[in-house]
């Protein structure tokens, strides 16, 4: 009987069509979420004139909608441990495309601030399990590129959502571009077939053969065993699952994961919300605007991919912190520019500064903390961060209403990212998982070393 550690078998594996057919549903997912989140700061003016509401009342409807994000992100987190993360995927996209759907059908106001909320329960929880997902599934060595890449997938649907709202609100009004949101329903057989079950799960609800015929897609040569005895995971213990993530000396980097997120958060739904009108305050007309927006998501895109190999060779804070202290920086500057050719440069190191650095932040979490309480850390950083997302949009449109200086309110935004950069900076590298795993190699490998000493002496 042949003896294995799954985590052992993924982490040394080689790229194939299993990681890729799972890298590209688990991109298109998260592109849909981003789509999700910006369609709406792209519709925000249509809305005002066509129901006449407040800019404030706009901004509460945005709140509404991430407060639904913050309870699906704690929900759908913990129920994974109990349900699976494969189950969870499926049915939080369905619900949050289906009732993204039914928000362009809304008359107004309030049945659309009820299918904003539904479906922002759906995104909020995706999100973590996706990561998490991602992060137990790709090979050690590329981990936080293939993390980082699948989270591209949101600056992609982002800017798909600025340039498709750009053509058709125009023309068909703002409805369609709701509408749009409802494909991943048609999704759900094609991620059934090829999304896999956490292999954790499987071996601790004893579905074995089930966690063997996953590994056997990852490592053709497990197929040909006979048997295989599992290394199984260490039993969870009886508590609180958030409770633990402050045990093990990890309870400062805890609380300065969930504030970094708060501010990152901010930035984000301060821009997918209120940049078109921000923008417009400046004097950019809406199509100009909601380029812009599509340029903050390019902005995401390069970020990530320039930053996230840079990442694995100097570190996370190395590059988080800056980054963070570069988009405020950007952010104070955007209003006392008259060059559009300078805030279109401001406009993406911003992007690169609040949805990139979140993308390489993601996976700076997911690898932090241990696999059985992942999904737990990454939910309720995330549902922490929410709270970020359920302020901004309320606070950047009571900003607007007071009739401040564009300059003002760029600088009162930036203050966010201030305070992210210093929490990043107070997180402790040295209490990571990851840390303790690359000890431990080493650990080992001393011991081999002076073993074979002794054997030669």
């Amino acid at each position: 009987m042949q003896k294995i550690n799954p985590m052992n078998v993924i982490d040394g594996s080689r790229i194939h069509s299993f990681h890729v057919l799972l890298v590209f549903w688990l991109f298109l997912v998260i592109a849909f979420d981003g789509y999700d989140v910006v369609i709406y700061g792209a519709v925000v003016p249509s809305l005002i004139k066509e129901w006449g509401i407040s800019g404030v009342t706009a901004g509460a409807i945005g709140s509404y909608t991430v407060i639904g994000t913050a309870i699906g992100a704690i929900l759908f987190g913990i129920l994974s441990d109990k349900l699976g993360r494969k189950r969870i995927i499926l049915f939080t996209t369905f619900i949050f495309s289906f009732f993204t759907l039914l928000s362009g059908l809304a008359n107004g106001p309030v049945l659309f601030t009820i299918f904003r909320v539904i479906a922002g329960i759906g995104l909020g929880g995706v999100m973590p399990n996706v990561i998490a997902l991602a992060t137990e599934f790709s090979p050690k060595r590329v981990r936080t590129a293939i993390v980082s890449f699948i989270f591209c997938g949101y600056s992609v649907g982002a800017m798909t959502a600025a340039l498709t709202s750009r053509s058709l609100i125009p023309t068909v009004g703002w409805e369609a571009v709701f509408w749009i949101a409802g494909i991943p329903v048609l999704f759900i057989p094609f991620l059934l077939k090829s999304i896999p079950e956490s292999i954790d799960f499987l071996v601790q609800k004893g579905k074995l053969d089930e966690a063997k015929k996953t590994l056997g897609r990852i490592d053709s040569q497990l197929k040909n065993t006979a048997e295989i005895h599992f290394v199984k995971p260490a039993v969870k213990e009886a508590g609180s699952p958030v409770v633990k993530l402050f045990g093990e000396k990890r309870g400062v980097s805890t609380i300065m994961f969930w504030i970094s997120c708060f501010s990152a958060f901010v930035l984000i739904y301060s821009m997918n919300t209120w940049l078109p009108s921000l923008m417009m305050e400046v004097g950019y007309d809406l199509s100009s605007s909601l380029a812009l927006t599509a340029v903050m998501q390019i902005g995401a895109i390069l970020g990530t991919v320039i930053f996230g190999p840079l990442v694995d060779k100097i570190g996370f804070k190395k590059v988080l912190v800056p980054l963070f202290f570069s988009g405020a920086i950007a952010l104070s500057l955007i209003g006392f520019s008259k060059s559009i050719f300078i805030v279109f440069a401001l406009i993406s190191v911003v992007g690169a500064s609040s949805v990139g650095l979140q993308n390489l932040s993601n996976a700076f979490v997911s690898q932090y903390y241990p696999s059985n309480m992942r999904s737990t850390a990454l939910g309720s950083t995330m549902a922490f961060g929410r709270l970020g997302g359920i302020v901004a949009p309320t606070f950047v449109g009571i900003l607007l209403t007071i009739g401040l200086a564009p300059q003002y309110n760029f600088a009162a935004i930036a203050s966010a990212a201030v305070l992210g950069g210093l929490a990043m900076l107070f997180v402790q590298e040295k209490h990571g998982n990851y840390n303790k795993d690359q000890q431990e190699q080493e650990g080992k490998a001393i011991s081999k070393s002076n073993e074979e000493i002794i054997v030669a002496e």
